[in-house]
């Protein structure tokens, strides 16, 4: 066995331990059960959003669109117009 040491918010420590409570479970279990899974998956077990619930590639697309709607400059004459464009419809 060997110690990992973690420098963690007080707070972030404290609402973690007290889900984990509910669970049945420690930290320490919780940290090992993370690590296994990382090995598992050969990765971060689940996806990492943005503060806007997104993936990192979804949101640069947006973004991405964004852009190419401010240069292109397009207009509609009403929402109806608009949604038609947007769905193809």
């Amino acid at each position: 066995m060997t110690t990992l040491q973690v420098r963690i918010d007080e707070k972030t420590k404290k609402s973690a331990q007290q889900i984990l409570q509910t669970l049945g479970m420690d930290l320490s279990t919780a940290i090992n059960i993370y690590l296994v899974q990382i090995i598992e998956q050969h990765g971060i077990p689940f996806p990492i959003l943005t503060e806007n619930g997104l993936t990192e590639a979804e949101e640069k697309a947006i973004l991405k669109e964004l852009a190419s709607a401010r240069r292109s400059k397009k207009s509609y004459s009403s929402t109806k117009e608009m949604f038609k464009d947007i769905l193809g419809k």
